[in-house]
């Protein structure tokens, strides 16, 4: 059965999708997401740069033997998705994307129907129990062997510490799982505040930036061991090819890493 969306309320997945080239977002959505490019011209071109920072971490991932990935907050699927890249390495690859989204979650189930290593469930990700426990979830990942969880673009719209949730899901994790994130940050560039209040006021009450520095976001990964080159700028993170000289990896205004749980 699907999820009613509400279409007159934009929403952070569906503003995601719109910068990423998509074609499921709505007029709400493109609204807010010409004001985001008002207060931060080059958004797009960093959303961009975070998707393929998610793309090159699976494969990384996929290259270590990581064959089940939770992906949190995983909005709705684009060319180049979890499940594409992990599956072209490795056909046995199991994904479970997570989302609050209604139209990500709708979207998800029907581009996923026939995929059995693949599950979609509509969930809120600060409450981990009800993920964890979810019966479809449970029957396509294994905890008892390694898990690589993935919050990529998502921690920034929690106003309340994600370590304690982070840690939850550690908990439940088995050695040699993973850990990929990416978190918005002020460190390098004061416009985005700018683009923070922005995104604020055109959520209302549906979602809400809190920016956080370096040392906040390094400390999302205690407990796992972060693998080189450690928790760097979107384009520093294993590259495909060089960084342009004339592009500063500071403009891009977000950490990123992935670590391992010993």
């Amino acid at each position: 059965m699907d999820l009613a969306p509400d279409l007159d309320t934009p929403s952070p997945a569906r503003v995601y999708d719109y910068f990423l080239g998509g074609s499921h977002n709505f007029a709400s959505d493109r609204a807010l997401a010409a004001r985001m490019e008002q207060a931060m011209p080059d958004i797009g071109h960093i959303m961009r740069a975070n998707r393929a920072f998610l793309r090159r971490a699976v494969r990384t991932l996929v290259e270590a033997g990581v064959r089940q990935f939770l992906d949190l907050g995983s909005g709705i699927p684009t060319v180049g998705n979890v499940h594409e890249v992990a599956g072209q390495l490795a056909p046995d690859a199991a994904v479970a994307y997570v989302d609050i989204d209604p139209v990500a979650v709708n979207h998800s189930r029907r581009l996923l129907a026939d995929d059995p290593r693949a599950v979609v469930v509509h969930a809120d990700l600060t409450q981990p129990d009800t993920v964890l426990g979810n019966p479809a979830l449970r029957d396509l990942v294994d905890f008892e062997r390694p898990v690589a969880v993935l919050l990529v673009g998502v921690l920034h719209q929690l106003t309340t510490d994600p370590a304690p949730i982070i840690a939850h899901y550690r908990d439940r994790l088995a050695p040699g799982s993973y850990l990929t994130l990416s978190h918005a940050s002020s460190d390098e560039r004061s416009d985005a505040l700018a683009l923070r209040d922005t995104y604020n006021k055109g959520y209302a009450n549906t979602a809400r930036m809190t920016l956080r520095g370096r040392p906040e976001i390094e400390r999302l990964f205690t407990g796992f061991t972060l693998i080189s080159p450690g928790l760097v700028q979107l384009p520093e993170w294993r590259p495909d090819w060089p960084v342009e000289p004339d592009e500063d990896p500071r403009r891009f205004a977000t950490y990123c890493g992935v670590g391992q749980l010993e």
